[in-house]
């Protein structure tokens, strides 16, 4: 898979992980809040995600 050099991404289980390298396969993600005020990125998840098959 081709990883978009715009979108860096260390989360080798999700499933769009450029595998060669630390990049997202996707064109775009969404993030996303946890709670109703974010202040901080521990309040911030990354929407797009979803983990591969082969992680378990």
């Amino acid at each position: 898979m081709e990883g978009n050099p715009s979108i860096q991404c260390i989360v080798s289980e999700c499933r769009y992980h450029a595998d060669e390298a630390d990049y997202c396969t996707l064109d775009q993600i969404t993030v996303g809040r946890v709670d109703s005020y974010s202040s901080k990125s521990e309040d911030t998840d990354c929407e797009s995600f979803i983990v591969k098959d082969s992680a378990f």
